[in-house]
């Protein structure tokens, strides 16, 4: 195996001193910039490579963040990370994925595992837990390892959160089928143990009541983040005696279960039934019947919580309130809701 060069080479390849060597490379404002320029065309034509470990230890940082997700595969996580990505790396920072499966203890091995690895921050969405608190947050909060939650979050003193306002974006989705003439609403739910889930579900409630309708608990239908799911749970609203006439799904995923229950069914979408999702996967528009969604801007929810941890990482030590930044939802509208009676002129 090839020797590693190291700065006791390059010293003595410029007849300096390693101490300068050592300044110039971590790029102090005692050595001129005539000899740091130098050292350095010198360390990258020598192959030198810096000691991370090194650094690490003197720095007191070690330039990796952990990002933790319930999915990888969601259009919506993959987002949020390119985001957290595109701000972080040009700082030096590396990302360390990883994922839970919605399962606690996954959650809690995720984070054990990036504190033994000495990050320095994590950012993530939270799991299905139902317990009030997971004990590996606090076990961040107090080894001072800055936490930043993003879209699924719990309230923790002295963490901060990056989401969007789940119960506008609801009310605007409910609010978008009553004005394409839906009269009868139903709501495919999800996991109310879940903030996120919770507020669209009161967004929901408070826009059918707004509009003078009378709420029905029956139009409710708890479901998953899943297509299959979906459907099972439109069958169970289309056998009641009093179908809906608009489903407003708590996901993308659920939408597209309900509309193929619906077609199954064969019943015309929108015509019949007005469909509308959450999320705005790249699916819902590339679709022949396109699905109307609420777009939460994952990129840069991904950026703002980056940039949340940049602000406390780069604090040093000094006691910052916490940040709780909500992003706008938007309504993007598609064939699933807009019924072509009201686009004639």
């Amino acid at each position: 195996m090839p020797k590693k060069t190291t700065i006791y080479d390059i010293a003595k390849a410029l007849n300096i001193t390693a101490a300068t060597v050592s300044r110039a490379l971590n790029d102090s404002p005692r050595v001129k910039k005539a000899t740091k320029e130098l050292i350095l065309e010198t360390a990258k034509q020598m192959n030198y490579e810096q000691n991370k470990l090194a650094q690490a230890l003197k720095s007191g940082k070690s330039y990796n963040v952990g990002v933790i997700v319930p999915y990888i595969n969601s259009n919506f996580f993959a987002s949020v990370i390119r985001g957290i990505e595109e701000e972080l790396y040009p700082k030096g920072y590396h990302v360390i994925i990883c994922q839970t499966h919605d399962q606690e203890n996954l959650e809690i091995e995720n984070i054990n595992s990036l504190l033994n690895a000495q990050v320095d921050g994590v950012l993530m969405s939270i799991s299905n837990s139902n317990i009030e608190t997971n004990p590996a947050f606090k076990n961040l909060v107090r080894k001072h390892v800055p936490l930043i939650f993003f879209d699924r979050k719990k309230d923790i003193k002295g963490v901060s959160s990056v989401t969007i306002d789940d119960f506008k974006g609801a009310y605007m989705a409910t609010q978008h089928l009553i004005e394409q003439g839906c009269k009868r609403i139903a709501h495919l739910s999800n996991d109310q143990s879940l903030e996120i889930f919770q507020n669209r579900f009161l967004g929901y409630k408070q826009a059918i009541l707004d509009n003078g309708f009378e709420f029905d608990c029956n139009l409710v239908v708890e479901t998953t983040s899943k297509v299959e799911s979906g459907s099972l749970s439109t069958k169970k609203l289309l056998s009641l005696n009093n179908p809906p006439d608009g489903i407003f799904a708590s996901c993308d995923f659920s939408a597209l279960g309900a509309i193929k229950e619906i077609k199954a069914h064969g019943l015309s979408i929108p015509d019949d039934i007005s469909v509308i999702g959450f999320s705005n996967e790249p699916f819902s528009q590339f679709m022949e019947l396109s699905i109307t969604s609420i777009d939460q801007s994952p990129m840069e929810m991904g950026r703002i919580a980056a940039n949340v941890f940049l602000d406390e990482v780069n604090s040093n030590g000094n006691v910052k309130s916490e940040k709780h930044i909500i992003l706008a939802p938007e309504l993007i509208e598609r064939k699933s809701s807009i019924k072509e009676l009201l686009l004639v002129d």
